[in-house]
């Protein structure tokens, strides 16, 4: 533990971070009321997607039908992460059959066209819900 902080190493599954989530207002409310669901498929296999990007989260959902749009403030317990930094990792759609809680993608790793970090959560109750942020956009 000669990296002077002995509390990552003691405790991997302990550390928590600020994320966010963009989403309708609907489906906020609704998350903040029920709880996530995990999404079937995506670029990291099935999961929660969140970044530590508020940016990031600001330019979803990809479809524009006219809502109005929220961005979910949430507190997240990453537990053990692996990260994919390439695509075709062997472990990209699998890493929570191999003891992972959360996937993670560095930023300006080339496998998201913005180049901002996304992180992606297997298990939906490692995450609360810390408040509903109104997306106005880039307008």
């Amino acid at each position: 533990m000669g990296n002077g902080n002995g509390k990552l190493k003691l405790y991997p599954g302990r550390r928590t971070y600020i994320m966010y989530h963009g989403t309708t207002m609907e489906n906020a409310l609704k998350i903040h009321s029920e709880g996530f669901r995990c999404s079937y498929d995506g670029m990291l296999g099935p999961g929660v997607y969140v970044s530590r990007s508020k940016e990031k989260a600001s330019h979803y959902p990809l479809y524009d039908g006219g809502e109005l749009l929220a961005i979910l403030k949430l507190k997240v317990r990453v537990g053990k992460v692996k990260k994919i930094d390439y695509q075709g990792h062997p472990l990209q759609k699998t890493w929570h059959q191999h003891g992972y809680d959360t996937a993670w993608v560095p930023p300006n790793c080339g496998m998201v066209p913005s180049g901002l970090e996304e992180d992606c959560v297997y298990d939906p109750s490692r995450i609360e819900v810390l408040e509903i942020i109104v997306n106005r956009g880039s307008c």
